[in-house]
């Protein structure tokens, strides 16, 4: 549902699915890192009652890729996908001679995230954290900052250390 900070992740979150953990893990582990149209293939085609909730979930992943991203859907493959434990309801039912027995309903929560591979996440990473490397003429005008992550140019350094123009003397 929400972007991550590279730009090439999306994901989708399932919650509060009526069904235990271990009986949806067994068929999380089974679409782990393959392509989406191999994705929805398997799901439709394995026989158990979990894959109809994963289904959902990364048919919704896929959406807010398509729409966040704007990326087509042969190039999307999931790179993450994890099951956790949701709440567990609790109710009784009544027994013969007015007794009652607890019965425990879990849930559990899907998260699903997939990834562009057609975005290149190095490229995104560098453009953002060196913005000002790409309007400069050459990487020997550049120099980094002590205790800093910025670039400067030799002059600008220069100017900061003598006071620059703000140099009253």
């Amino acid at each position: 549902m929400v972007i991550k900070e590279n730009k090439t992740e999306v994901y989708a979150l399932g919650q509060h699915i009526s069904m235990s953990v271990h009986k949806a893990r067994r068929v999380i582990d089974q679409i782990r890192g393959r392509s989406y149209e191999e994705t929805l293939m398997i799901l439709e085609l394995m026989p158990y009652r979990a894959c109809y909730p994963i289904f959902k979930v990364v048919y919704s992943a896929a959406a807010n890729a398509s729409s966040l991203l704007s990326s087509n859907e042969a190039d999307l493959v999931i790179s993450k996908a994890e099951v956790n434990e949701g709440t567990t309801m609790k109710r009784l039912k009544l027994r013969a001679r007015g007794r009652s027995y607890r019965i425990k309903k879990p849930t559990c929560h899907i998260k699903i995230v997939m990834k562009d591979i057609s975005i290149s996440e190095y490229e995104e990473t560098f453009w953002f954290k060196t913005k000002k490397f790409f309007e400069k003429d050459s990487m020997e005008e550049l120099k980094k900052t002590k205790g800093k992550n910025q670039y400067r140019t030799r002059e600008e350094h220069d100017m900061y250390n003598k006071g620059g123009a703000w140099d009253k003397k």
